[in-house]
């Protein structure tokens, strides 16, 4: 195949990207839609790129050298960056290239002004925009100039910043490669950027214009600030003007300059309001042609509009499919399940299959659509209730969509007796169950049948029959979850930790009095499962050659880890130890209702940070001190409370009342986390089965590795078991969007308008520049935050303060070694606050960005009955 060097624009198709780069494919794109204009020009292709490369050997082993460094070793990338810019720009561009690329300058006219501008094949992608990561050249005149401003692009493939972007996403230096655009120079009145949807809110029906005089270069550099106007449905709904004391222009001989601008131009706004809506116009024409949300860089010449760039805006949370044109609202499955990280295809569908209403699928999580319920009076004032005594955010961000007018629809109520799809249980009044112990321990007798009969009768399913024995599975999975006795159990619980807490702040003036009432209840699986790990860390203390071994398993391979371990002095022990906790615990793990995430019991080593915090940090026997310890804290605070009642008018009755509800929540709040465990136990032995069934894959060659089955959907798995094929582009652009969701923040609440709803607290009784949460835990303490993104990563000392991201079920384990808990996600009920209260933590949750705000080993103080952090000097 011959070489191609330079191809003009129009000739530039988009799927040409690893032809022109992504900035070409682009502009090749726009120059075919009718009705855009963009300056003529021409590519320089990665054909020519890569006949430079080959130019100098040395660049070979200098990006050896690169690929061995870590995204963190500032000083080494910068150094080998350099030397590898320097090489590039050093070599001389061969003959018959130069002279591809002064034909093509001849034809636009040699002595016009060009911009000069890099494009990589890992750029303006739909995961990724790279945007700023190589350099542009404006005002180029002249072909020696235009030439070495060619080889500039070439060697800004290797500045610092887009070799450490490369590098923290993971892309290979050698598969990238850089084509340059040469284009006429625009010499604008205007420019400046048009965003498609709102880059703040997301919402897709607002679009942004930044304006400002001149070249667009003043408001990319942050020399001025722009005027900004917002658009809806063709109308300026918005407008900031701002004073523009600077401009850039381009000089007559080559190159720019910053000019100031006639006080009386200055608060000037750039554009008039209808060339604002004419640019949007055009703007929603390019949208529709790249099928997504644009960021598009425009020049205004002569009051007509040319457009220079248009890349995907990748900031966006996208959006749940709809067969509808409908308003919907969605919330966040995420934050009430306390794990906001994306999931893998598998791990969605898997969900979607096994729970109780309808989800729905955007940016590797899940939402459950609330439209319907909204839209009535009644269901409306249920949701509502219940969303604020789990999440108030998500409550106030609900009240702000139904504040818009006619967003939300307006429906009667449902007829009685109707279940109304799309929500989450709505709370309220549950029939009424006896305050009787037994009821709880048939509840879990009943589901570990059920388990146990699932475990036995998977052992003989392969291949298709597999598939739908596990459909079957689901139904009995969802039969359990939704046992009316299993239910009224949970809100049982739920309504008496209410109630106590209303009445005993009415009657005594006492704030969330249950957080101690609920010390060590019984029946706990989650907090039982971590003071279990402390026993574990009783038999393994007094053996040092087992804890030497644990301080340095990062070198042991998961799977050798338990028959390492058996191998030392006192490790048999140790290993009975683990093997015994993790066939109780080991189907838990953090981000548990993702089914591919790694099990305890598939990694155990992700549990030995904790272990050797609990060896160091405690005494034997602390998990059964603890617990009595708890219990007896309780048991005191239940005789003071009864006694002040007593000393009260109508006391006896109050008393009496207050008896039976603290009864009650004893019986019934260790139960609240059971389902859960329930759920994971029955997620462990379907995803043992399907890991069997993908590993035929394997040795049928149909896969290359197992694991790839992560990325289809339950249903695309059992079409790949029926037909022994695979889609393997279909699993690569999976893995792609998986790794692009990480950098996604999951909004609580989300409008099919794509606006992203995050809700306000509604507080004036803090102290200034505290952090605002919800009280979940009552107490205050003062310690050193730990910020901890990563269970497996912990390292604690006694009185440390954990502060993280959200804490499902699996963390629990290293509750017992802390003095308090910091979250950006969860609610009263969620299992992160039920186990600092078992544990007397005080807790505050739902802080926004606590994990940037707080600095990892600050002193922090923890208001967990009023709900706020304070970071102290």
């Amino acid at each position: 195949m011959t070489e191609q060097y330079v191809l003009d624009l129009q000739e530039v198709g988009e799927g040409q990207v690893v032809v022109v780069g992504g900035k070409g494919a682009h502009l090749g794109g726009l120059s075919r839609i009718e009705g855009i204009r963009v300056p003529g020009g021409f590519c320089v292709t990665t054909d020519a790129f890569r006949r430079i490369m080959a130019e100098a050997p040395s660049i070979d082993d200098r990006l050896d050298q690169l690929s061995r460094l870590t995204p963190d070793d500032r000083e080494a990338i910068r150094t080998l960056s350099a030397q590898l810019r320097r090489t590039i720009e050093g070599i001389a561009i061969p003959g018959d290239l130069a002279a591809a690329i002064t034909r093509a300058l001849s034809q636009l006219g040699e002595q016009a002004a060009y911009a000069v501008r890099s494009s990589a094949t890992a750029e303006d992608l739909p995961t990724a925009s790279f945007a700023g990561q190589q350099d542009t050249y404006l005002n180029v005149v002249g072909p020696t100039a235009i030439l070495q401003h060619i080889s500039r692009c070439w060697a800004s493939l290797f500045t610092e910043r887009a070799v450490t972007y490369r590098q923290r996403n993971g892309i290979d230096h050698r598969t990238v490669h850089m084509a340059v655009v040469v284009q006429r120079m625009v010499l604008p009145d205007a420019a400046g950027i048009l965003f498609t949807a709102d880059p703040v809110t997301g919402n897709r029906k607002v679009a942004t214009v930044d304006a400002g005089f001149g070249l667009g270069e003043a408001l990319v550099s942050g020399l001025v600030n722009p005027d900004v106007f917002k658009v809806r449905h063709g109308e300026v709904v918005a407008r900031a003007i701002a004073v523009k004391q600077r401009a850039v222009h381009a000089l007559p001989a080559g190159g720019t300059q910053e000019v100031a601008i006639d006080s009386q131009r200055q608060e000037q706004p750039a554009l008039t309001d209808a060339q604002v809506v004419r640019l949007v116009q055009l703007g929603r024409r390019i949208e529709a042609h790249f099928g997504r949300p644009q960021d598009i860089e425009w020049c205004l010449v002569d009051d007509g509009f040319q457009i220079v760039q248009s890349r995907p805006i990748t900031t966006l949370f996208p959006i749940p499919e709809t067969d509808d044109q409908d308003n919907h609202v969605y919330v966040s499955v995420g934050h009430g399940q306390m794990m906001t990280d994306p999931m893998k295809p598998l791990g969605l569908s898997m969900w979607q299959l096994t729970a109780m209403v309808p989800m729905h699928a955007a940016g590797g999580r899940l939402f459950v659509d609330v439209t319907r319920r909204l839209a009535s009076p009644a269901s409306r004032a249920g949701l509502l209730a219940a969303m604020g005594k789990g999440d108030p955010l998500i409550r106030h961000a609900l009240e702000t969509v139904l504040d818009r007018d006619g967003f939300v629809p307006s429906l009667p109520d449902a007829p009685p007796g109707r279940p109304q799809s799309g929500g989450p249980p709505a709370g309220g009044a549950s029939a009424p169950i006896d305050t009787d112990p037994a009821i709880v321990t048939g509840l879990i007798e009943r589901s570990q049948a059920s388990i146990a009969a699932l475990e036995r009768d998977i052992r003989t399913k392969t291949g298709p029959a597999l598939f739908d024995f596990l459909l079957d599975a689901f139904e009995e999975h969802k039969r359990v979850l939704s046992d009316p006795l299993s239910i009224q159990a949970i809100m049982a619980g739920m309504e008496a930790t209410w109630w106590l807490n209303d009445k005993l702040r009415e009657w005594l003036g006492e704030k969330n009095a249950a957080d101690t009432l609920t010390l060590s209840a019984p029946d706990n699986v989650t907090s039982e499962m971590g003071l279990a790990l402390l026993d574990v860390a009783d038999v393994i203390r007094p053996q040092s050659e087992v804890v030497a071994f644990l301080q340095g398993v990062e070198y042991v391979e998961d799977d050798a880890f338990l028959d390492e371990l058996a191998k030392l002095a006192g490790g048999t022990e140790a290993r009975d130890a683990m093997v015994a906790y993790l066939d109780r615990y080991g189907m838990r793990c953090v981000g548990e209702i993702d089914i591919t995430r790694p099990r305890w019991r598939e990694r155990p080593t992700t549990l030995v940070p904790v272990i050797l915090d609990n060896v160091r940090n405690f005494e034997p026997g602390a998990a059964e001190r603890r617990f009595e310890q708890g219990r007896q804290k309780a048991q005191k605070k239940e005789q003071d409370v009864l006694s002040r009642l007593r000393a009260l008018p109508d006391g006896d009755r109050k008393a009496d009342e207050t008896k039976r509800m603290i009864d009650r929540v004893r019986t019934f709040i260790g139960y609240r986390e059971y389902p859960k465990y329930g759920i994971v136990s029955r997620y462990f032995v379907y995803k043992q089965a399907l890991l069997a069934e993908a590993e035929r894959l394997v040795q049928a060659n149909v896969l290359p590795e197992k694991e790839d089955v992560f990325y289809l959907t339950f249903q695309e798995f059992h079409d790949v078991v029926r037909a022994h094929q695979v889609d393997d582009q279909l699993i690569q652009r999976r893995k792609d969007a998986f790794r692009s969701y990480h950098a996604l923040t999951p909004p609580r609440v989300l409008t099919s308008d794509g606006e992203a709803v995050t809700g306000a607290y509604r507080r004036d009784d803090v102290p200034a520049g505290a952090l605002i949460g919800l009280p979940v835990s009552a107490g205050t303490v003062e310690g050193r935050a730990r910020v901890i993104l990563d269970m497996a990563e912990a390292e604690l000392e006694a009185g440390d303060i954990l502060v993280t991201t959200f804490t499902d079920p699996s963390w629990s384990p290293l509750f017992v070694g802390i003095a308090g808990l910091v979250t950006e996600v969860g609610g009263l009920m969620t299992h992160g606050a039920v186990i600092a209260r078992e544990y007397g933590l005080p807790a505050v949750v739902g802080v926004e960005q606590a994990t940037r705000l707080i600095r990892d080993g600050q002193r922090i103080r923890v208001h967990g009955t009023d709900g706020y952090v304070e970071i102290l000097p």
